[in-house]
């Protein structure tokens, strides 16, 4: 007898971050094809890709404009080494990242920890080439998250990772976050911007001669339940990092590419970061890259006769043709579809479509930044996450909550049927799975 697709994945697939054992009765869903916002299953059912594929699609799947480019760039170079060569992608690619910045020298990865560890590594070395090497050591938010490498962990400050693999890593300090939920009666989210930093203001006049940087995922913390805060914040942590000499890095790996409303979200604080990290959306979930982009001072540091001084850090995949093609593609689409107006308006539509979500009794601190949406959840199901995304599958919606914080990043393509889909399916799924904590509590009283 065949094996399905799900047993043979089982058998040979070690899926991310996740705990195995569970697909033991929640096998993981085979899909076969995907467009534009929906996923296609073997099974004949489709899903709406509520959550962009760990928030990386943003003109819906197998967008024509993108799979165009793809095609003819695969008929020309597919790859080549970038350490003494160069080719027309990346080169476009840089240039219109670059204008869109104010940053430049863009430096590429394969993934949102790579562009992390370049970042983190590039600051560092950048100080000891001023001879300032004890200017080694990094400092987050509370909360925060960059990655899952080990460097990328040092500044990662979610428990379950710290936890699992603190041996390993070099842990960074952490500072309050401006988390907007944090406040206290008769305060604003710029109040709660303000108090933040003045803990980081605290933290920096005690170790800045030992802090290299700052890094911040600006406006929205998302592993930490979708924290929103003020650009406030942002702007202030640019003005003491700029008084006491430490570099602002600002992570937009899920946050960039119009996902807070701007094209990039430090730009609404009107601020200048000394480094940006970006991935995710970059290739319009297409295909892996990441891109760190820095300034002429930090670039002027490295260059010199001394290989030494040069910034030691390689990918065999870096600035790879095809992905630097999608990437380029992604831009245009941008353009094209004047795509950050026409999320203001998707965005009021999608917004009406969950009003009855938001209003719900069990629902806490419902809030929204540009084309994400979140709600905390009062359950006491210790597993809600899972019994809310299982609801959400049978109903054709990926919804994957972070534990009670239930959220959303849809692409950027949902028509009317999409979005009275989504709303309606989403609040169904929370109903389900409150009446499972209901009648799981019925038990326990009668048992």
């Amino acid at each position: 007898m065949t094996q399905t697709l799900e047993a043979r994945s089982l058998a040979a697939v070690w899926h991310p971050c996740t705990q195995m054992k569970r697909h033991e009765s929640a096998p993981p869903i085979a899909i076969e094809r995907a467009s534009g916002p929906w996923l296609y299953g073997t099974d004949g059912r489709r899903y709406l890709d509520s959550i962009s594929s760990w928030w990386v699609n943003l003109f819906g799947h197998s967008h024509p404009h993108i799979r165009a480019a793809l095609a003819d760039q695969m008929e020309r170079l597919d790859h080549v080494m970038l350490a003494g060569f160069t080719h027309a992608p990346v080169v476009e690619l840089s240039e219109r990242l670059s204008a869109l910045t104010g940053l430049g020298h863009a430096f590429y990865g394969s993934d949102g920890a790579s562009a992390t560890e370049i970042a983190l590594k590039m600051s560092a070395h950048y100080w000891r080439n001023q001879g300032r090497s004890g200017k080694n050591r990094f400092v987050g938010l509370a909360g925060g998250y960059h990655g899952e490498t080990v460097g990328a962990l040092a500044v990662t400050d979610i428990a379950l990772f710290r936890e699992a693999y603190a041996p390993l890593v070099r842990l960074s300090d952490t500072v309050p976050s401006p988390d907007a939920r944090q406040s206290l009666p008769g305060e604003t989210a710029a109040d709660v911007a303000r108090r933040a930093a003045k803990g980081l203001e605290q933290w920096l006049q005690a170790h800045h001669n030992q802090t290299a940087a700052l890094i911040v995922e600006p406006l929205v913390q998302c592993a930490a339940g979708m924290a929103m805060h003020d650009a406030e914040y942002l702007r202030l942590a640019r003005l003491l990092c700029d008084r006491y000499e430490v570099h602002l890095v600002v992570d937009e790996i899920a946050v960039g590419f119009g996902r807070t409303g701007s094209l990039f979200a430090h730009q609404q604080a009107g601020i200048q970061p000394d480094f940006i990290c970006l991935s995710k959306g970059l290739t319009g979930g297409t295909l892996p890259l990441s891109a760190v982009l820095t300034t002429d001072t930090v670039y002027a540091a490295f260059y010199d006769d001394d290989v030494a001084r040069g910034f030691l850090h390689s990918h065999s995949y870096t600035g790879n043709p095809l992905a630097c093609r999608a990437a380029v593609a992604t831009l245009e689409l941008f353009e094209q579809l004047d795509a950050l107006a026409a999320n203001r308006q998707l965005a009021q539509r999608i917004s009406t479509a969950f009003a009855p979500l938001s209003a719900h009794p069990r629902v806490r601190h419902a809030r929204q930044q540009g084309m994400i949406w979140a709600w905390d959840i009062d359950s006491s199901l210790p597993d809600f996450s899972r019994r809310y995304h299982a609801a959400a599958m049978e109903r054709g919606l990926l919804l994957r909550p972070i534990g009670r914080t239930l959220y959303c990043m849809p692409p950027y393509v949902l028509d009317d049927e999409a979005v009275a889909h989504l709303g309606r399916m989403a609040l169904e799924a929370l109903e389900a799975t409150l009446l499972q904590e209901s009648e799981l509590l019925t038990q326990e009283v009668t048992a």
